[in-house]
């Protein structure tokens, strides 16, 4: 499901512009984590370094455990105020409140077949693919495979009653995953984006 209009976030959009992220954060440490389906590995680095170093179009050679990925790890005492500004969508599970994770990444970046609980996944800046298969359909990929991989390999050969449903969200749009859905994700651009995991 795609929801829009539902909530203004201009505010938290002229936060999350390069200068006015770098100027905030540039010398925080932010957690990065491999892009495979586990996560295995975590590396800590300067905010400012990701930016300038890493935050780049991914490479379609790479292999997940090799593509470091900023979502997710987010220290929540100093990404708090700019958290505080964003308004997340209306639609809650009584008696729970969601948890925000926030990320940052390069064109082509994004994170392979994975399931987790319900939540929401809004762009700010760029734009995101999703793949989504229904809890009773596990989806055919290598946990290292990086999804971009996957759809330049793997997506091609697929019979059309095996594709995933898929969909684009731009800024502004919300998209809402079920809970235990497999799903991947492919940012078409540089992109900033936030998700509220329900429960």
């Amino acid at each position: 499901v795609i929801i829009r209009g539902a909530t203004d976030n201009s505010v938290f959009q002229a936060l999350c512009t390069k200068d006015k992220l770098l100027g905030a954060f540039g010398d925080r440490l932010v957690r990065l984590s491999t892009a495979n389906t586990y996560s295995y590995r975590k590396v800590d680095v300067p905010f400012q370094e990701y930016v300038e170093h890493l935050l780049k179009p991914q490479d379609p050679a790479a292999l997940g455990s090799d593509t470091l990925y900023f979502f997710g790890d987010n220290n929540f005492t100093e990404w708090g105020p700019l958290f505080q500004k964003y308004v997340p969508p209306p639609f809650r599970i009584p008696g729970t409140r969601g948890a925000y994770s926030f990320g940052i990444a390069g064109a082509g970046s994004g994170v392979p077949f994975h399931w987790h609980g319900p939540g929401y996944s809004e762009v700010i800046f760029g734009r995101k693919r999703w793949f989504l298969y229904p809890p009773d359909k596990t989806p055919h990929f290598h946990p290292n495979e990086t999804t971009l991989a996957w759809l330049r390999h793997t997506y091609p050969t697929l019979p059309p009653g095996e594709r995933p449903l898929e969909c684009t969200i731009h800024p502004g749009e919300v998209l809402y995953f079920p809970d235990r859905w497999w799903h991947a994700t492919l940012n078409l651009d540089t992109s900033v984006f936030i998700s509220t995991f329900l429960g």
